[in-house]
Parts: structure tokens; sequence; C-alpha cells
């Protein structure tokens, strides 16, 4: 869409969305297991009105901030940052999601390493920091293991389907030498 990054991973890249991405969202985003662990502002059902309106969206990102996940072949999943303004101009949320059928195999580990060192040059960022619920497991194995500290718990910091959930506070801070800190 407006941009020309892509970040390469061990099983395909890091890659703008476009307009031809639309049936893989609904096919990978239309998952209620996957709903459950995102904010309520990505829907469910995800239909092809809902990936038209997100494909529309990112399409006017400036910068661009939101990004597929992809094989050779399609889009699987997503990743992008929110990113800081004021005193926080430095810090960025990192937000992410894969279909269901690519859990388990490493993509995601990789897709926030490959992501991250991305993100502290493209955007100037200093920190990054991801607050997944506490009974999103898969995703807190995945932050771990890209490098990312547990920094807290944010206790009933959310409801999700009626039910208070905590949140766990991870972040990973671009090394001194890279920012002159």
């Amino acid at each position: 869409m407006n941009s020309d990054i892509h970040i390469p991973t061990s099983f395909g890249m890091i890659r703008p969305w476009r307009r031809d991405d639309s049936a893989a969202l609904v096919q990978y985003a239309n998952n209620k297991a996957i709903w459950r662990m995102m904010r309520d502002s990505f829907p469910h059902p995800f239909d092809h009105a809902a990936a038209e309106t997100f494909l529309m969206a990112v399409s006017r990102q400036t910068p661009d901030t939101f990004f597929a996940i992809a094989t050779v072949e399609e889009a699987i999943g997503g990743i992008g940052v929110t990113l800081g303004s004021d005193v926080h101009q430095h810090s960025a949320e990192l937000a992410y999601w894969l279909g269901e059928p690519f859990w388990g195999r490493g993509y995601m580990t990789d897709s926030i390493q490959r992501f991250t060192g991305y993100a502290y040059i493209a955007y100037d960022l200093i920190r990054i920091y991801a607050a997944p619920y506490a009974t999103n497991q898969g995703s807190i194995r995945a932050l771990e293991k890209a490098g990312y500290q547990f920094e807290g718990r944010m206790r009933y910091s959310v409801m999700k389907e009626g039910r208070l959930l905590d949140q766990l506070l991870y972040a990973i801070i671009r090394p001194p030498a890279q920012h002159g800190g």
C-alpha cells in the first residue's frame, strides 16, 4: 500500500498489507481464539467488510506502522506498533496476531525479534512494550523468547467477554550503544 518495507523472516517476510490480502485476512483473522486475545477493536466475526475496512485504514498510515506477517504465498498474521507522543515519543506499544494454523512453529517469536530491530531504527525508538492478557501463554512465551523482559502485572486492567483480566507488561530497551544513552 504505502511502504516498500520487506523484512525477511525464517519462513517468509514482514511486508506491507496489500489489497489482495483480503481473503487471507478473513481466513485467518476470523477466529474467536484470536479475537479473545485481542482488543475489542479487532472485530469478530472478521468478515470481508472488516478486512476491507482494515486494509483501507492501513493504506492511509503515516508513517506506516502495521504490516502483514506473510509466507511467500499469503498473509498469515499482522504486526505493528502504536507510536507514543509527547514525553513518550521514543516508546511504542507492540501489537501482533498470527493465524492459528501457524501457532507453535516459532513464527511469532521470529517476527517479533525482526520487527523490533526494524522498529528501533525506523521510528527512532528506545523502548517497545507489549501488554498481553495474563491468559495468553503463547504470546507471553513469544515475547520472552524474543528478548522482552517482564516488568509487571496490571491487575484487572481490561474487560473482555464480561470478565476482568490482568495484563502483563513486557518491554525491551534498545541497547544504549545504538541510541547514544
